[in-house]
């Protein structure tokens, strides 16, 4: 039997919507009918399986989020406008390294608070520095080149 990952964790800007919520778009965030728009009216688009994506690997993994922005807040706002917090237990969102995100030092971190270890988790993420800073510690990091697919997730996964 092949093994598992524990926890699956995603990045957020480039890897599950095609912007930097901190420089491409304007808080803050609303629903317009069944869209989500920023503050100028632009219309928000997150990469076309992540929904899907998302709503599957949560009935069978624990899921994460660790993100550097510096719009904490917007990228907040969108998770909830998205309706995708309802699939994250562990959200790590503030500027910094990515390895202070998954740190077991730092108080509330993803390995910290979910007591899995790092060999148990995988990491996608579309910025190669911080696939580097995070498989240091043993996780199993996915370059995301494009968007997320389905694909990217189920080769990742077949090849934990």
């Amino acid at each position: 039997m092949s093994r598992k990952p524990k926890l699956l964790v995603f990045d957020l800007d480039y890897t599950l919507w095609p912007f930097w919520v901190d420089t491409h778009v304007t808080p803050p965030f609303r629903k317009k009918g069944n869209d989500v728009v920023d503050a100028h009216g632009q219309l928000i688009r997150y990469y076309k399986d992540v929904p899907e994506i998302l709503k599957s690997l949560s009935a069978k993994y624990e899921l994460g989020v660790a993100s550097r922005t510096s719009e904490i807040q917007g990228a907040k706002q969108l998770l909830n406008l998205f309706n995708w917090d309802k699939y994250f237990k562990y959200k790590e969102i503030y500027p910094g390294s990515k390895v202070t995100h998954f740190s077991k030092i730092h108080l509330f971190r993803i390995q910290k608070a979910s007591g899995i270890d790092y060999k148990d988790m995988m990491f996608f993420d579309d910025e190669q520095r911080n696939i580097v800073d995070v498989s240091k510690l043993g996780v199993k990091c996915i370059l995301v080149k494009n968007d997320l697919t389905h694909a990217v997730v189920e080769n990742a996964l077949n090849n934990f």
